[in-house]
């Protein structure tokens, strides 16, 4: 009886990774080692387990198999690398028909004008003029939700061309300046686009000016111990620009944890993925023109840092606000006696007292609420906000 055929592991990489995958396919990237090679990708370790077999298939957002790739074993783990087998196209994504294929270079432009974000409609306008057969080329990545800036670019390279004639065509290349190395990654692209055409890169312009239509939201993060009064100052500022007019949705510790967050623990990890849920969903209200508080412990530097970029890769604001109380203070007004249990080992893991708290260096306000009036304190964090945000705040 023969035995069974292994079935590859699934792994979805980076969208870094996905966009260079079809850069490759289309022939307009080779690998490190020839032109079919891919560039090594890590993989977690748990894939090479009993049921696997020599591959894995790289799959997109969706679970769609997008190549399949020789499993190796590298000095650091595990790693997808090798001649790719091309499986399924990615999955739709807006302006797909603008999208590189192999066949989108056969007849080379005289000019190839790039646009990498918002525009300015007449320096695109001159870009174009006194040319042959142009070719628009926004350098986008559209994965999943595209970031706002990615959107405003084809957005553009696409009104460039409706309406013009043939010899006036747009195209998209995935392309992130958040990718590793995407100023060679951008190069090459370019190269070989272009031929032997004349290139011109047209600026971005000013973020206000994109007109994208999406983005331009505000997340306000408070972090800091139990206790310190962050959920208070952070129910204040709510109130007041509800008050005011301003739809705003809080994200408050313990309310997403019932809803949410649902059914985690406290350890280190669990409050991890309780942090990054809360930024996920804060950067799509941002995405979305909205205003998001937040007002977790977030004890760890590195999740915070992580959720400013999930919100500012959707093109929000992130405003992070240190509710730097004292520990002795926190401890002090602790009326649920979680600081006493924590110190007589009843709680593991406890944010100040057997787990850290990491204090940010990159905080834009930070305030004490020791002996200090909420009302001050709202109007001290209404204030930065109006500064960084003045449509959110309707002051009188």
């Amino acid at each position: 009886m023969s035995p069974s055929p292994r079935i590859p592991a699934q792994f979805c990489p980076p969208v870094h990774v996905l966009d260079e995958l079809e850069l490759m396919r289309a022939g307009i990237l080779a690998g490190p080692v020839g032109p079919d090679q891919l560039v090594s990708v890590s993989l977690p370790p748990e894939l090479r387990d009993a049921g696997a077999g020599d591959t894995v298939e790289l799959t997109d957002g969706e679970g769609v198999p997008v190549a399949q790739v020789p499993l190796a074993q590298a000095s650091d783990g595990l790693v997808a690398a090798g001649a790719p087998t091309w499986l399924s196209p990615r999955s739709s994504r807006p302006f797909e028909d603008l999208h590189v294929t192999d066949s989108s270079s056969a007849e080379g432009p005289e000019r190839l004008v790039v646009v990498d974000g918002p525009v300015d409609g007449s320096a695109l306008e001159k870009a174009l003029a006194g040319a042959g057969r142009v070719t628009v080329l926004a350098l986008a990545s559209l994965d999943g939700e595209p970031a706002p800036a990615a959107l405003a670019a084809v957005r553009s390279a696409h009104a460039a061309a409706t309406g013009r004639p043939e010899e006036v065509r747009a195209m998209v290349a995935p392309w992130s300046p958040r990718a590793p190395q995407a100023g060679r990654k951008r190069e090459l692209i370019l190269r070989a686009l272009a031929g032997g055409a004349e290139v011109v890169e047209v600026p971005r312009s000013e973020p206000d000016a994109a007109g994208a239509g999406l983005g331009g939201g505000t997340v306000l993060f408070f972090t800091g111990l139990s206790g310190s009064g962050k959920s208070t100052v952070a129910r204040a500022v709510r109130n007041y620009l509800l008050e005011a007019g301003q739809l705003v949705t809080l994200l408050d510790g313990d309310l997403v944890r019932r809803h949410l967050s649902k059914g985690l623990g406290f350890s280190a990890k669990d409050r991890d993925t309780n942090i990054r849920r809360i930024g996920w969903v804060s950067a799509e209200i941002a995405y979305h023109g909205g205003m998001a508080i937040c007002s977790p412990i977030a004890p760890f530097d590195r999740t915070r840092r992580d959720v400013r970029t999930m919100v500012e890769e959707r093109g929000g604001r992130f405003l992070l606000v240190h509710v730097a109380t004292p520990l002795a203070e926190c401890e002090r007004r602790d009326r649920k006696g979680l600081y006493a249990k924590a110190r007589r080992g009843e709680i593991p893991e406890f944010t100040g007292i057997s787990s850290p708290y990491e204090e940010p260096e990159d905080a834009d306000l930070r305030i004490d609420t020791t002996g200090r009036d909420v009302t001050e304190l709202r109007d001290v964090v209404l204030a930065m906000l109006d500064e960084a945000a003045p449509r959110m705040v309707a002051r009188d």
